[in-house]
């Protein structure tokens, strides 16, 4: 198959990078390919001009809280570009890749929340990513949406990488601990991308909405907490303790765009149409701090 690859600079980007060039002959346009998500038209015109048979579109406005003074921006890149790509897929049969959020429920009770489940974001960063959802359902093409929660990678920055960088310079951190998802890797939803188109591309009826996260829970205290742990018995010079990393409330560190503070997001319908086994959520932070520290995943 003839794949196109958009936002292959970010994190998910790149690990698509190497898990969607065994599937075929894959292209990657940016900006400077009139690939350029701020201008729907242009980026439509560039796709039909390439005219590949998967579109994975790993590009967004992820600026959560700054979406709150750019609204019609965060718009036009996460729903109304999404819509254009999806509207030339329908006219050429193309597939459609996507990634979605957390961020399009309200966060409220302690279930996880299943893909039928009502939505209701809290912040501009939601509704523009349920926006884009649904813009690519009403368009007919042929499509997989992958809501997940939590993303990271060893490249770039990302919150383990903040709070070993804080727990270097300080005595104790002060953490949100009423926030709760599943840490979920770039290269975990890069190996599912490619496992999913490989089955969907032969069996149509598999397109839809999926949640793609790790399995488990937990808290970004919690998460602090793991990964303090972790570096600290490998030896990383870290001022602070595990147990000094004190858990506060969401209202105690208020920012622009409200979180949901229930993330956890049920796999059951991934698992059960692909025959995937999700791993837990540890395992895959600790491989990405070995390699973003250079240091040994098991100790010696």
């Amino acid at each position: 198959m003839k794949l196109l690859l958009l936002g292959a600079d970010g994190q998910v980007g790149w690990e698509l990078r190497r898990s969607l060039a065994t599937l075929g002959p894959l292209t990657i346009a940016g900006r400077a390919d009139g690939a350029d998500f701020a201008d729907p038209e242009r980026l439509a015109d560039t796709v039909r001009r390439l005219a590949p048979e998967v579109i994975v579109n790993a590009a967004a406005y992820t600026a959560v809280d700054r979406a709150e003074s750019e609204p019609a921006l965060a718009q036009t890149i996460n729903a109304d570009a999404p819509g254009a790509l999806a509207r030339v897929a329908a006219a050429s049969g193309a597939w459609l890749v996507h990634y979605s959020s957390d961020y399009v429920f309200d966060g409220s009770g302690q279930n996880a929340r299943g893909e039928d489940d009502p939505t209701g974001p809290l912040s501009a960063y939601g509704r523009s990513k349920l926006a884009g959802e649904a813009a690519i359902r009403s368009s007919g093409c042929h499509h997989l949406i992958l809501r997940t929660s939590w993303v990271y990678a060893a490249r770039g920055g990302n919150f383990a990488r903040t709070m070993l960088k804080l727990a270097g310079e300080r005595d104790e951190l002060k953490v949100i601990d009423d926030q709760i998802g599943a840490p979920t890797g770039a290269e975990l939803l890069a190996d599912l991308t490619a496992l999913m188109l490989r089955d969907a591309t032969r069996r149509p009826e598999l397109a839809g909405t999926y949640h793609a996260c790790a399995a488990g829970e937990t808290s970004w205290c919690g998460y602090a907490r793991h990964v303090i742990a972790w570096a600290r018995s490998r030896g990383v010079a870290l001022r602070t303790a595990p147990d000094a990393v004190q858990a506060i409330p969401s209202s105690a560190y208020p920012l622009p765009a409200r979180r949901p503070l229930n993330s956890r997001l049920a796999t059951t319908k991934l698992r059960s149409a692909f025959g995937v086994t999700l791993p837990p959520w540890q395992p895959g932070v600790e491989r990405m701090l070995a390699e973003a520290l250079n240091l040994p995943l098991a100790l010696p």
